[in-house]
């Protein structure tokens, strides 16, 4: 059994799998409440909700699996980039120890590589080679995975994060965060045409680069006009949220869609495998299946409960482990994007 840590951002979570990454116990703590009342993550309360959940977190699995740790694990993992610092540090302490205390080897995880491996827990084919595409709150990117571990950055947004635009847009609307969810809801119920927004770069079959920062500026010169940043007093109506957040919804979804079609016949590879908490988005996953269909892709998205982040997905460890692929004790954390191979 593995032993799988995750704390790259703002949930704190653990996770027990077998060899057959069967999942035999698992784990999170959302931090979501902490963070609504700045309408983001805060990175210095996200470590310190990490550093009072993670022991508590852990021993919930060990308990639920009823295992002895010191005797029945083979190894410990934990994501050590990207992400936040102070949350990564977290994670990585609370690992080492535990290597230590318990004599087992450290397995060092790729935040990225892991959620795309999401995809391989539902199926017993080998997923690689594959066009890999996260979309989440702090990263959309697009890679040629080879294999588990030997990726090549194939393009990505140049400003903000799909998830993240959604997140800033939800607040221009007066809607709770974490966002995405809550424009996904309205949405249902608006005129997806009723604002004219912009697709960013989805025009542009010279790069697999995206940005949503000019999308979501021309959201705001919609709701309050140019060079006015107060919303404390704008007042919508249900209608106007209802089709704002269906026309910007559209609009993201349409660049993150087009950018897929294109990194497929790029690389004319057979699968293009989605991890991460837009992932989870129903419409982007009704979309990417019709477009894959119609270019001849295979499709494989991550399970709704493996779109945000989680330790399960941590599987992708046992891929190192038999390939004898451990972490040194004085393993440091990456917290910024590694974009090449």
């Amino acid at each position: 059994m593995l032993l799988c840590i995750e704390t790259t951002c703002d949930e704190t979570a653990a996770a027990l799998i077998d060899r057959d990454r069967r999942v035999l116990s698992s784990a999170v703590a959302s931090q979501e409440e902490i963070h609504q009342r700045f309408q983001g993550v805060v990175p210095e309360l996200a470590a310190r909700a990490h550093l009072e959940r993670i022991v508590p977190i852990i021993q919930q699995v060990l308990d639920q699996a009823g295992i002895e740790a010191a005797r029945e694990l083979s190894a410990i993992a934990v994501a050590t980039e990207p992400g936040l610092p102070g949350s990564l540090l977290v994670g990585l302490a609370a690992a080492k120890g535990l290597c230590v205390a318990w004599q087992k080897p450290l397995i060092a995880i790729n935040h990225i590589q892991a959620h795309i491996y999401a995809c391989q827990l539902t199926r017993q084919e080998n997923i690689y080679p594959c066009v890999g595409f996260v979309v989440s709150g702090g990263h959309t990117n697009l890679y040629q995975c080879h294999s588990a571990d030997d990726w090549k950055y194939l393009g990505g947004t140049i400003d903000d994060a799909v998830g993240e635009a959604f997140d800033k847009v939800a607040v221009m609307l007066g809607l709770p965060y974490p966002g995405g969810p809550h424009i996904s809801r309205l949405a249902k119920a608006g005129d997806a045409c009723k604002y004219a927004l912009p697709r960013p770069m989805l025009a542009d079959r010279t790069t697999l680069n995206l940005s949503f920062s000019g999308l979501k500026t021309a959201v705001r010169y919609h709701l309050v006009g140019t060079g006015k940043q107060d919303f404390s007093t704008l007042s919508l109506s249900l209608q106007q949220q209802q089709d704002m957040a269906a026309s910007f919804q559209q609009a993201a979804l349409d660049c993150v869609v087009g950018k897929a079609e294109l990194a497929m016949h790029r690389t004319g590879g057979p699968r293009l495998c989605i991890g991460g908490g837009v992932a989870a988005n129903s419409l982007l996953r009704a979309q990417l299946s019709s477009m894959a269909q119609r270019i001849g892709v295979e499709l494989l998205i991550a399970p709704l409960e493996l779109c945000t982040d989680n330790a399960v997905m941590g599987a992708i460890a046992w891929e190192f482990y038999d390939r004898g692929q451990f972490a040194p004790l004085d393993i440091d954390i990456h917290a910024g994007l590694q974009r090449g191979a």
